[in-house]
Order: structure tokens, then sequence, then C-alpha cells
């Protein structure tokens, strides 16, 4: 079993930034892979970013390749999302998730364990 909890959201101007955390307890974090989502209203929850075990590889949307960062602290057991340039359009419940799959996932039905999410609001 591993808790999830995010922090760190908040409402921004466009063009600003915030960071994500997500501190995770329970069994041991670093063999989990993390993901991040975000769902907004009316919308079906969609992936954002995802980082293996050791951080070595990532993967992120489309639409927030080059502005978002995923990161991770082992010795923390925290997972980080960075973003930067925010647009009108990343406003979203963001959401951390944890799956014990050894690789990259994008998919949420393969998650097995989610955080109760942040609010980000970006204004224009």
């Amino acid at each position: 079993q591993v808790q999830l909890v995010e922090s760190g959201g908040g409402l921004v101007q466009a063009g600003g930034s915030l960071r994500l955390s997500c501190a995770a307890s329970g069994r041991t974090f670093s063999t989990y892979t993390m993901g991040w989502f975000r769902q907004a209203p009316g919308k079906e929850r969609e992936f954002v970013a995802t980082i293996t075990r050791s951080g070595g590889s990532t993967h992120y949307a489309d639409s927030v390749k080059g502005r978002f960062t995923i990161s991770r602290d082992n010795a923390k057991n925290t997972v980080y999302l960075q973003m930067n340039s925010l647009k009108p359009e990343d406003t979203a419940v963001y959401y951390c998730a944890a799956t014990s799959r050894p690789f990259l996932v994008v998919l949420t039905s393969l998650y097995d364990y989610w955080g109760q999410g942040t609010q980000v609001t970006v204004s224009s």
C-alpha cells in the first residue's frame, strides 16, 4: 500500500510557474514508476508525465513537452512536477500516481495508487 499526497497547486497568471510535489509513504518509493495526470472540468483524466524508478527515463504528453519537467528524489520519497510557461488550458486538478510496473506508463488504468489531487488554475 502506498499513500500519495500532492501539494503546491494554486492560482498563477499565464506565463508563470508552479512546482507540484507528491509525497509518498508506505512501501518503498523507489520500487514504483510515478506519473502525473490532470483532469479539467468536464473532461477525462489525461496523462501529463511519467518517470521510471531510478529517474533515468521520462516521458511527456505533447501538450506539456518543453514546459513541464518531472523529477524524483527517492531519498525524500517525493516526485515533482515543475511547470513553466503555464497556459490557461493547463488549468485542472493534478494527480500523482504510482505503479509497480518497471517501465514508463501513460495509461491511467495501469496505475495502482492515486493521490487526492491539487488544483492548478492559470488565469489569462
